[in-house]
């Protein structure tokens, strides 16, 4: 993993978080920006996924377990889409809650996958 990738992804998913919890908890019901947030986050996985493939052979292998490391970035990866599913599905304020959830527990596997790549000896 690139320190500063994972960074800007945990800050991305952290404000996304934030943005989304608080629409939600003022009574907003899901809207381009709370789904567009979560297109974002998507979207900087999906480059996470190209970065996890490209960096062993570039020389940066992990030191834990890459079993571990892939469970979590795929499992990462499909909570914003079952999110946003959600939220289209059941228009309230609520869901727009549980994507701001979503994107809070996505910078925490995020620092997870951190901790898994460059502090863990196998």
């Amino acid at each position: 993993m690139i320190a500063w990738f994972t960074v800007v992804q945990i800050a991305v998913a952290c404000a996304a978080g934030l943005l989304c919890t608080v629409l939600g908890l003022a009574g907003r019901r899901p809207s381009d920006l709370s789904v567009g947030t979560q297109a974002l986050v998507l979207l900087l996985l999906i480059v996470q996924v190209v970065i996890a493939i490209i960096a062993p052979l570039a020389g940066n292998p992990p030191t834990g377990d890459l079993l571990e490391f892939w469970v979590y970035l795929v499992s990462a990866v499909l909570i914003p889409p079952a999110a946003v599913a959600w939220a289209l599905i059941e228009r309230g304020r609520w869901s727009t809650v549980v994507m701001g959830v979503a994107a809070f527990a996505i910078a925490i596997m995020i620092w997870r996958m951190n901790v898994i790549w460059t502090v863990q000896v196998a």
